[in-house]
């Protein structure tokens, strides 16, 4: 077979491409083999794998201040190996990371915010704090999406241990969000079926509000909890953006600040039309760590809910950029650095 000039160019762009993709996905997997640990779970035994990453001036022998730890939580239908693009970002701060897999994707009932994946999370904890020297001060969380999830429901059943938790995207409504998927016909009803053992109804309702964040939240009170969602999720994305405002609505309410909580017509107009309701509009915010938009933004105590210019993502950069800012114990600090250079990269998050 011939090919002109421009057609055997573009064979050579594909090759080159397909190759520089092989090798990225072969990089990828060396540095997952080289990182990977082994943590015994101390709820039922079973080895449960994790990405643990810890700089050379936070070694057990080291001398010289404790730093920050990471606890980096996977997507819905992810795994631990995700860890892989948090420790890039953990690398050049000289933090501790680990990235647990808390028992793997949310298709099975000893994962999704399980007894079991809970444990998961905090024996992560303790392993990093057994082979690193960890700042117990500066202990935090962050999660998208099914992370989002995760990083709410850690919120809630340990939050006297972290120093601030940044939730993207998330759900807190299993069963809601389960009615949803049904209408928008995604898959993730399917997953909670294999989860939850059917569709929501008397036989599994204690179940669906077990694993669901929504329920528990008021446990959260106090603790630096930083909530973001996209305008457009529920529409170019599967998680509707009343997912976190009803969150921050909780969490608003037990830091007895009810007066805060966002209306059920002002979340059904930014579900239904994807824009903030005139009333509202007036609380928005430039924020130069962020390259989406603050559309809506609202702090109730400790705990903040920013609706940006977006869908289904996330931005690890100011989420981290905000969490080095929390310390354990101090009230929630929510300054905007003005002098902060605009990111250049949002991602959009795979379930």
């Amino acid at each position: 077979m011939k090919y002109g000039c421009c057609g055997w160019l573009l064979l050579c762009a594909l090759a080159v491409g397909a190759a520089e993709k092989s090798g990225s996905k072969e990089a990828a997997k060396k540095e997952v083999a080289r990182y990977t640990v082994t943590v015994a779970s101390s709820k039922d035994g079973t080895p449960q794998k994790a990405i643990f990453y810890c700089p050379p001036e936070a070694a057990p022998d080291a001398k010289g201040e404790r730093v920050p730890l990471l606890v980096a939580l996977h997507t819905w239908s992810g795994g631990y190996e995700q860890g892989v693009e948090h420790m890039g970002h953990a690398k050049k701060r000289g933090w501790v990371m680990i990235a647990p897999d808390f028992r793997g994707p949310n298709r099975r009932p000893e994962a999704c915010a399980s007894d079991l994946a809970v444990q998961d999370v905090l024996d992560a904890v303790e392993y990093a704090k057994q082979h690193a020297r960890v700042d117990d001060a500066r202990i935090y969380v962050v999660g998208s999406s099914g992370g989002g999830h995760m990083s709410l429901m850690m919120a809630s059943r340990a939050p006297r241990l972290w120093a601030g938790v940044s939730a993207w995207v998330p759900i807190s409504d299993l069963a809601e969000w389960y009615r949803e998927n049904t209408i928008s016909k995604r898959k993730y009803d399917k997953m909670l079926d294999l989860v939850c053992g059917g569709p929501p109804g008397p036989q599994n309702e204690a179940d669906y509000r077990k694993r669901s964040p929504l329920f528990h939240l008021a446990a959260a009170k106090d603790l630096p909890l930083d909530i973001n969602a996209g305008i457009h999720d529920g529409h170019t994305g599967s998680v509707p953006i009343s997912q976190s405002l009803r969150a921050f609505n909780v969490v608003a309410a037990a830091n007895g600040c009810a007066g805060k909580r966002v209306g059920d017509e002002e979340i059904a107009f930014m579900v239904r039309e994807q824009k903030v309701p005139p009333a509202l509009a007036a609380e928005r915010e430039d924020d130069p760590e962020r390259q989406k938009a603050v559309l809506f933004r609202r702090v109730a105590g400790a705990v903040r809910i920013t609706i940006f210019e977006g869908g289904h993502d996330s931005e690890l950069v100011a989420a981290l950029n905000w969490l080095s800012r929390q310390r354990r114990g101090a009230p929630a600090d929510y300054r905007v650095m003005r002098d902060a250079v605009r990111p250049s990269g949002a991602k959009q998050v795979a379930q």
